[in-house]
């Protein structure tokens, strides 16, 4: 299968991991940032994952070979030359409504424009765009590096040929996707966020601490990481996003409880910043 041209628009934690997926598949691979110290730091993650990846034998070419084929900067022009972009800018939805505007102005051809969101209607933010048949979900899960998982998300005027090229994309980067229809939440945020807050809950009514409730998951229904620990690797801030982004959408059930707003107001956002439902130690 032929790599693409990628493009990613936002080089954070998210973006660079994207970036980094499409490089070891044999990708040329551009992250647009918004400036040149953004872009410096967006090509400083890029390469630290491109370097773990080469310890750990995930890759036989060497750091310059990638590197050669990594452009980051501050300007639209790969746009030009994509195959496929890649919104990876913060759920805001404002925000994510300018990117999009700006990739379509931007790119050339058939590209294929996608979104990272991981709750946001793909129907509502392709109203930004003239040609919204192009346009479709691509919610990479964080690390992006270690996950195998693409949800890919079909709005009710994405194409059938763009859906058949984005399953070829997952399959091309070596992770596996399965196809939703549009929904607030999509399936992994819907039901990974019905799960965290309820362990948010219970933390806030005592019943039980932390490792505890994350274990009882861990050891009891086997998932990898208990959900007050995903959270913290997340963003509390992040999930606290998406939470009222589906108490909205989808009520009552989704309201964020008021440990994760007093956690998010302290700056406890955990692994990012040292700190959440558990602690984090500098690296």
């Amino acid at each position: 299968m032929s790599a693409p041209r990628v493009v990613v628009l936002g080089g954070g934690r998210m973006g660079a991991g994207i970036a980094h997926a499409f490089l070891l598949a044999g990708s040329e691979v551009s992250v647009i940032e918004r400036d040149d110290e953004q872009a410096a730091s967006a090509r400083d993650r890029v390469l630290d994952s491109v370097r773990t990846s080469i310890r750990r034998g995930a890759t036989t070419e060497s750091e310059a070979e990638l590197a050669r084929r990594l452009a980051v900067g501050a300007t639209d022009e790969p746009l030009a030359l994509s195959d496929l972009v890649v919104e990876a800018v913060p759920e805001d939805f404002e925000l994510k409504v300018a990117t999009l505007t700006r990739i379509e102005a931007g790119v050339r051809g058939a590209a294929l424009i996608a979104s990272n969101t991981s709750s946001m209607s793909i129907d509502d933010l392709a109203h930004a765009l003239s040609d919204p048949g192009r346009f479709v979900g691509m919610h990479f899960f964080n690390p992006v590096p270690a996950s195998t998982l693409v949800e890919l998300v079909r709005g009710s005027t994405t194409r059938d040929d763009v859906v058949a090229e984005a399953q070829r994309l997952v399959a091309l980067i070596g992770k596996t996707a399965v196809t939703v229809s549009d929904s607030p939440g999509f399936a992994s945020s819907r039901l990974g966020v019905a799960l965290g807050l309820e362990a948010i809950r219970m933390l806030e009514d005592g019943v039980a601490s932390a490792a505890d409730i994350d274990l009882a998951m861990t050891l009891g229904y086997k998932h990898p990481v208990g959900p007050l620990r995903l959270t913290d690797i997340v963003g509390l801030d992040v999930r606290l996003g998406i939470a009222e982004y589906l108490h909205q959408r989808l009520g009552e059930r989704f309201e964020p409880p008021a440990l994760l707003r007093e956690k998010v107001a302290a700056g406890e956002l955990g692994r990012k910043s040292g700190r959440g439902f558990f602690e984090w130690p500098s690296e």
